[in-house]
């Protein structure tokens, strides 16, 4: 009926422990019907099915566990996904013996019981259950089950999102994407891209000294042509591990998008890149709110004035609310000590957004300015600013990678750091 999914820790003694942080990939667009016994794995099913990584999967909850879908199944096609709610050991044997009568090929059944026993644990993988999942459940556990379906061991990982908008227009959001991108790409040693998604006005381009004939609005206007192969051709390289999807940056065409207009560009980057920088411009309309709430991690740039305080805290609100099983975005306070401004300190805006920002970068618009205006990243204009520091620091988190060990310094390390910094 299913092929094998997952192991449980019962099956791997040895195992390590999971990363601190998780990341589960998103399901692709898949039906799933629940059958459900109590009204709280029925709520908990509810909720996962709001959760973004079910946002393309076409969720159906139903109450009366196995009896309910073996009826149900009796003259129906079954979806590619039943999850089924049962107390018992013997009922659920039988049931599932009978389902898989009626159970089209293909179909993944993820088991929700009350049991904790390894030999009912295998007895359900010889007789094709994909997952189990233990009593009482959250919407995480049933997100996590499902997407697990879709995401196998051996398969290539899917890439992260990491979107990063500004609180107010001209904040340095897309400087800080750029060169946290650059981070990632030379000191995680991450394949990464930057997508710039301000197609009339993006930098990204000129911040990299790249001037590709082609970027991403020739994929969002031709989303049928949208592949891995096309991707690629439009692709420009920047360094070994990093590559940028550039924005046209011209105004002899109108960029009105509908909600789902990049979906394609992000499908696909995510089955190729394992780290995929989106440079979110400062509106507000349907594909951006969607890029943001569709992201694994959200980076918001803000200067220390009251604007940028209020609408940080209008953007956590809104993306805490429709991502709760997600961690809350994260965000960094740039520009800090603009001469003579009155500003608003780090620990004002920690305490109305109730979360410290990752970084404080300061104002130095000498060597901004210049990596600006030289199509450079900071790192390539002073390999030893403290700024580089705090991008790492960002790529880190983001990313959830931690940090990266320094290498023990050698007779050559002078030498090796000037070329770096060439």
């Amino acid at each position: 009926m299913i092929s094998y999914a997952r192991q449980t820790q019962e099956e791997q003694p040895d195992a390590a422990p999971p990363p601190v942080e998780e990341h589960i990939a998103p399901a692709p667009r898949v039906s799933v019907q629940a059958f459900c016994e109590t009204v709280e794995t029925a709520a908990a099913v509810q909720s996962a099915g709001e959760d973004r990584r079910l946002g393309k999967a076409h969720l159906k909850i139903q109450m009366g566990g196995m009896a309910a879908a073996i009826e149900a199944y009796r003259s129906a096609p079954t979806p590619n996904v039943i999850v089924l709610e049962s107390d018992g050991r013997n009922d659920l044997l039988g049931g599932l013996d009978h389902l898989a009568t009626v159970c089209d090929a293909g179909t993944r059944v993820v088991v929700i019981g009350r049991i904790n026993d390894v030999m009912l644990y295998r007895e359900l993988v010889r007789r094709g259950v994909s997952d189990y999942v233990l009593a009482p459940v959250g919407a995480i556990d049933v997100v996590r089950s499902i997407c697990n379906l879709f995401s196998a061991p051996e398969a290539k990982a899917v890439g992260r999102i990491i979107a990063v908008v500004g609180a107010k227009g001209g904040v340095g959001a897309s400087t800080i994407s750029h060169n946290v991108a650059w981070a990632i790409a030379r000191d995680l040693a991450m394949d990464a891209v930057v997508a710039d998604l301000d197609l009339a006005f993006g930098t990204a381009g000129l911040d990299y000294n790249q001037d590709p004939p082609q970027g991403i609005a020739d994929a969002v206007f031709s989303p049928d042509r949208v592949d891995t192969a096309f991707i690629d051709r439009l692709l420009s390289k920047c360094t070994d591990h990093l590559s940028l999807l550039a924005a046209p940056a011209t105004l002899d065409r109108v960029y009105d998008f509908g909600t789902d207009a990049f979906d394609s560009v992000f499908d696909t980057l995510r089955s190729t890149m394992p780290c995929i920088v989106l440079d979110i411009p400062h509106q507000w309309s349907g594909w951006t709110k969607r890029a943001l709430i569709g992201a694994d991690d959200i980076l918001i740039v803000a200067a220390p004035d009251l604007a940028n305080l209020r609408n940080t805290k209008n953007l956590f609100d809104l993306l805490k609310a429709a991502r709760p099983n997600d961690r809350p975005p994260l965000y960094c306070l740039n520009q800090v000590g603009v001469p003579k401004r009155p500003e608003i300190a780090a620990a004002e805006f920690a305490k109305a957004i109730e979360s410290q920002p990752i970084v404080s970068i300061p104002f130095e618009p000498q060597i901004f300015g210049s990596a600006a205006n030289n199509g450079q990243m900071i790192a390539e204009i002073s390999a030893n600013h403290k700024s580089i520091e705090m991008f790492l620091q960002i790529a880190q988190r983001l990313t959830g990678r931690s940090e990266t060990k320094k290498q023990k310094s050698s007779l050559f390390s002078p030498l090796i750091d000037k070329l770096r910094g060439k």
